[in-house]
């Protein structure tokens, strides 16, 4: 039992050689870490797959913020139905409905123009300039912020609207 306790070594006095590895590589000095090679190359490929993986990415949050203005404008197409049932009229601003300052997910409130008593040049018209509803329009400006009054313009593609009377709601570029 003597011969036991006297050939076991305590860790440290263990050799180099018969340490665990650590998954570094081991220097001229002793010392256990990366070199700047390794340590370029991880970054390389970090860097790849980011460049990779970030386009999927944008393109995820800008459909989920296009399903979440599509959402709000059934929402508030829903909440105009009732005031347009109850009392013949529909309201003439949506605070009357508590949408006020509520904003689309890229930041602009929703367009609403009810056409009893309004400017008719202004509502939101086909590719043949045909009014696409016929008792109020309902949209967001979409990511660019801006908008035209026909749905075929540059900058109205963007735009997630109500057309054919709530029968669509989408982005403009796909009625």
């Amino acid at each position: 039992m003597l011969r036991l306790l006297r050939t076991k070594r305590s860790p440290a006095t263990t050799s180099r050689a018969q340490r665990p590895s650590t998954g570094g590589s081991l220097s001229p000095f002793g010392q256990l870490g990366w070199t700047l090679v390794e340590m370029i190359l991880a970054l390389a490929i970090l860097g790849t797959l980011l460049a990779i993986i970030r386009p999927s990415v944008h393109q995820y949050v800008e459909r989920a913020r296009v399903a979440k203005a599509i959402g709000d404008i059934q929402a508030i197409q829903s909440d105009l139905a009732g005031p347009e049932l109850l009392d013949g009229q529909l309201p003439v601003t949506l605070d009357e409905i508590g949408w006020s300052g509520m904003l689309d997910p890229w930041g602009n409130p929703y367009e609403y123009l009810r056409f009893e008593g309004a400017n008719t040049g202004q509502m939101r018209r086909d590719r043949f300039l045909v009014p696409v509803n016929s008792s109020y329009d309902l949209y967001s400006r979409g990511v660019d912020g801006k908008t035209q009054t026909q749905l075929t313009a540059t900058f109205s593609l963007d735009d997630i609207v109500r057309a054919n009377d709530g029968g669509f709601i989408g982005l403009a570029a796909k009625f």
